[in-house]
């Protein structure tokens, strides 16, 4: 997902996304651990995505403050 797209949403569809990922990769964890077959790359792709939104929360955040 890209920032461009995340900027457009707004703050409870970003909390959404972000606890949809969070489970997301909770769920690619306990694959993991079960030793059934599991995507590596997409551990990647959710932990950006979680640290865009997160980016994206945070400045909202400083200019609504200032």
């Amino acid at each position: 997902m890209k920032a461009v797209e995340l900027r457009k949403r707004t703050e409870k569809e970003l909390d959404t996304e972000f606890l949809e990922l969070g489970r997301e990769a909770f769920n690619l964890r306990m694959q993991m651990g079960s030793s059934q077959p599991v995507r590596y790359s997409r551990f990647k792709a959710i932990r950006q995505d979680i640290a865009r939104i997160k980016t994206i929360i945070n400045e909202r955040q400083r200019t609504n403050t200032v």
